[in-house]
């Protein structure tokens, strides 16, 4: 039997995505599984001044025309690490360069116009796309996972999500590439409550200004989504960009008991907690370093027709479809709030 090319990385996006958290992830997948990749990380910065410091090892090139000369697409991953709005032209980009093996940063997309857009370039270009979706690759969610299918605090009822951290600096740049605190941490928890809950449809969701002193940024302050599930299980997902401190913490609300898991609340330190009815446990749980680990393994195992790369597709699009849905769904109601209060000015 044929065996699949060594595969090596292309990394599209050098800001704080690409030239730090994926990078160091890969190595540290590469110091586990030696058999993983080969030969030099290959990176690209479509965005002019958007370079992060880049580590020594590296090698640059100025288009994805240069990279195709060292890099042959049958043995590539590229690494899709720009924000959502210079997704589109990026991906365009790698297909029309040959390249069809993508891990792309979440979301998937910013919107579903371009969702349908992405739809439509996997369709036509055969892609395998691995969303980073580290929180449902995590040791941590597996825990869950089982915890739910064992049954032995009865059935699963609700999940709260809370994902707070101080996002100032970046929110206030024009250039953020995020529209709404919607596209910041959501689509983490998101992904991660779809894989333990299933499918869901949006039954609330709101937006707060982001401000400090006489600067405001629309929708950057704080983001609520309340989701009802098909199996009768409530989520509530809660992120606020203007916290004092970092916490990433979901409840997991059974008929007999409750389970707290808490994620690392940066990359600074991959220890997880899980606390089930009282019951602390703390482990270490790389999660980036996992869900890379899996999807190289998948690109050098599992073929494009397999039906697994479209079920990951299907559900990185819903995230994409509720969030989407969530957006237009807050514009709405500000612009009745707009209106309303028109009215009311014109009365008086």
């Amino acid at each position: 039997m044929k065996q699949p090319p060594i595969r090596q990385p292309l990394i599209v996006g050098l800001g704080r995505s690409g030239a730090g958290l994926h990078l160091r992830a890969l190595r540290t997948a590469l110091d586990r599984s030696p058999e993983l990749w080969r030969g030099p990380v290959v990176a690209v910065e479509p965005r002019p001044g958007e370079r992060a410091p880049v580590p020594d090892g590296i090698t640059v090139v100025p288009s994805l025309e240069e990279a195709r000369r060292l890099l042959a697409p049958d043995r590539t991953v590229v690494h899709v690490c720009v924000p959502p709005d210079a997704r589109p032209a990026v991906l365009a980009g790698l297909c029309d360069t040959g390249y069809r093996d993508l891990v792309v940063e979440k979301p998937l997309a910013a919107d579903a116009g371009e969702l349908a857009a992405v739809a439509e370039l996997r369709a036509r270009h055969g892609l395998r796309l691995a969303v980073v979706a580290h929180w449902p690759a995590s040791a941590l969610a597996g825990r869950l996972r089982d915890l739910i299918g064992s049954g032995d605090l009865g059935r699963l009822l609700r999940v709260d999500v809370t994902q707070h951290k101080p996002r100032f600096t970046r929110s206030l740049r024009a250039d953020d590439g995020h529209s709404t605190a919607f596209d910041v941490e959501l689509p983490h928890s998101l992904g991660l409550v779809l894989s333990l809950a299933g499918p869901a449809e949006t039954a609330r969701a709101r937006l707060t200004d982001l401000r400090i002193g006489e600067a405001v940024r629309p929708g950057l302050g704080s983001a609520l989504l309340d989701l009802r599930h098909a199996n009768g299980v409530r989520t509530r997902l809660f992120s606020d960009l203007a916290a004092p401190v970092r916490e990433r913490r979901a409840v997991l609300a059974f008929e007999r008991g409750t389970a707290v898991a808490h994620f690392a609340p940066s990359d600074a330190d991959d220890h997880v907690q899980l606390v089930v009815d009282g019951r602390r446990e703390v482990f270490r749980d790389d999660a980036l370093t996992a869900f890379l680990h899996g999807a190289y393994t998948r690109f050098a195992g599992v073929p494009a027709e397999d039906p697994s790369w479209a079920a990951d597709f299907a559900l990185h699009a819903d995230v994409v479809r509720l969030l989407d849905a969530a957006k237009r769904r807050c514009a709405e109601e500000n612009a009745e709030g707009r209106r309303e209060e028109a009215s009311r000015v014109a009365v008086r």
